[in-house]
């Protein structure tokens, strides 16, 4: 039994079928990525783990609890953190104000700002967010405006406020769309020490296969909302199963 669970998973938009019959498992503490081309489903069974679709049929557990019917803050406090393919953060805050919010969040319950204003940078809840921020290497950038900060370090951003809530799952949309390949081999690395230093598991979804095969342990495809395979990074590279799905035709 996986930390994360998708079983019999069915979703409908009129007459298309966005997920059929999706079955999926997780296992604690490993790096999963979901991948295939594009209307694959991969960003629709995205949205149906955290919360934003529910599937028309089939369940989805996390931790041994169903995510259905879930708001996506009641996920988010579930364990299941999210990054986005495009970075979320708030741009008109300082770097370490934006770790300070889900920081605060997470020990309160609930985010107000009058409250989180009052202690934002006093005892442990400032001692926190700057270790964060330390870990993914962003410390010396705590007072620069979000905003202004390049795509990667964007990321690396998102990541911190990702951490600091102390997730057990994080789900990765593309992580590494619109970077250059610096960037993208910072990421990749950021990600492995992660799963290094933290009792953390991933699910990946993403296009960009040297970003796949350096951090997958297990790879599920997707084609037009089916899953094809689930296997080893080393069995789904020449599975023509795969390469059907993204060449249109099978390969010998």
């Amino acid at each position: 039994m996986g930390i994360l669970e998708v079983k019999g998973v069915n979703k409908n938009f009129g007459g298309l079928k966005a997920l059929q019959d999706v079955n999926l498992s997780v296992q604690e503490g490993t790096v999963h990525a979901i991948i295939g081309p594009n209307g694959a489903g991969k960003s629709t069974l995205l949205n149906v783990l955290v919360g934003k679709l529910r599937p028309d049929t089939g369940s989805v557990m996390f931790d041994g609890k169903s995510v259905l019917g879930r708001k996506p803050h009641e996920i988010n406090q579930m364990g299941i953190s999210r990054v986005f393919q495009t970075p979320e953060i708030f741009t008109d805050l300082s770097v370490l104000e934006n770790v300070l919010i889900p920081c605060f969040a997470r020990r309160d319950g609930a985010f107000r700002m009058h409250a989180f204003e009052s202690v934002a940078h006093e005892g442990t809840i400032n001692e926190e967010a700057e270790q964060i921020l330390a870990d993914v290497n962003m410390a010396d950038k705590r007072n620069l405006h979000a905003g202004s900060l390049s795509r990667g370090d964007k990321r690396r951003l998102e990541m911190a406020m990702c951490l600091v809530q102390q997730p057990k799952l994080l789900l990765l949309d593309e992580p590494t769309a619109g970077m250059a390949r610096a960037d993208t081999n910072n990421t990749i690395d950021l990600l492995k020490e992660i799963k290094e230093t933290r009792p953390i598991t991933m699910a990946i979804i993403e296009h960009d296969m040297h970003v796949v095969f350096s951090l997958a342990e297990r790879i599920t495809v997707l084609a037009q909302g089916t899953p094809l395979v689930e296997d080893t990074p080393e069995n789904i590279k020449g599975h023509p199963k795969v390469r059907e799905a993204y060449l249109g035709e099978a390969q010998v």
